[in-house]
């Protein structure tokens, strides 16, 4: 199944797409995925097989909007390589705000007075579909509602000189979501996926999440160990080579550019790059 959120002249609602239209799930306006989630999984199959509704003048919107955006670092063996860096012992986590999260074609905003170095970085996202605490590996896996797909957005520059990673992650618009949360019975093996980046047309970012230095059942197990995951959280898993930052010369996102993220099986992600005005 591919899930989604979409605007409609009535609000934001629950939605399936199929064959490319988007059909009701039977929910109020105003009902989003991440509530259609904590219903279980049982539930959001019952909606979405008896879908057949079409949504006129439907426009997808960010998935869902998250109550923890949960985030993984330095999680590519080709990005360790290229940022010259030693692998972590143990997954390196650290959370994004979700008022960062937009949806397609939404505007990255880049701020000038706070950043001169924004980066993309396409990520495999885990949409949580049941409460996990102290999971085993099999167990998070099995928590898993579906993928979808991330663009966690960067400001270098705060990242580095804040000396942690909150700010730098988190400015508004900087987690663009989507385009749909595809289920896991189309994904069975989330460790074989290629995925890529590109902007204003060129590739800059293709890989494959068989570079995961902690694959995903790992990453969601060891998180759970900490703290609960909850339906309607999400976890970035980490970015492969090709991130700006680290080219020479040195490429960041500027106003007028166009970025792509896209994951094998889910779909492409589209934002332009906008100033503040």
């Amino acid at each position: 199944m591919r899930l989604g959120t979409v605007r409609t002249a009535g609000g934001e609602v629950a939605a399936v797409e199929r064959d490319g239209a988007w059909l009701a799930l039977g929910v109020p306006a105003g009902v989003t995925l991440r509530d259609v989630l904590t219903r279980g999984a049982g539930e959001v199959r019952r909606l979405a097989g008896a879908a057949t509704a079409e949504i006129p003048g439907a426009v997808p919107t960010a998935p869902l909007r998250p109550g923890k955006i949960v985030a993984i670092g330095l999680n590519y063996l080709d990005h360790i390589r290229e940022a010259g860096m030693d692998k972590p012992e143990r997954p390196l986590v650290f959370a994004k705000f979700p008022s960062s999260v937009i949806g397609p074609e939404d505007a990255i905003v880049v701020d000038a007075a706070l950043t001169s170095r924004v980066d993309w970085e396409v990520e495999l996202t885990a949409v949580i579909g049941a409460p996990l605490r102290d999971a085993s590996p099999e167990e998070a896996l099995a928590g898993v509602a579906g993928y979808t797909v991330a663009n966690d957005v960067s400001a270098r520059d705060l990242q580095f000189g804040d000396g942690q990673w909150v700010r730098g992650k988190s400015l508004d618009t900087f987690c663009p979501l989507g385009p749909v949360v595809v289920t896991p019975d189309e994904i069975p093996d989330p460790q074989g996926l290629r995925l890529w980046t590109v902007v204003n047309g060129e590739t800059v970012q293709d890989s494959s999440t068989s570079q995961m230095l902690f694959g995903v059942a790992e990453l969601l197990s060891f998180c759970s160990r900490s703290f609960t995951l909850e339906p309607g959280d999400v976890v970035l898993t980490g970015t492969p080579w090709g991130c700006g930052e680290f080219m020479d010369p040195r490429r960041s996102l500027r106003p007028g550019d166009v970025v792509e993220v896209g994951v094998e099986g889910i779909g492409t992600l589209r934002n332009p790059v906008t100033g503040r005005e």
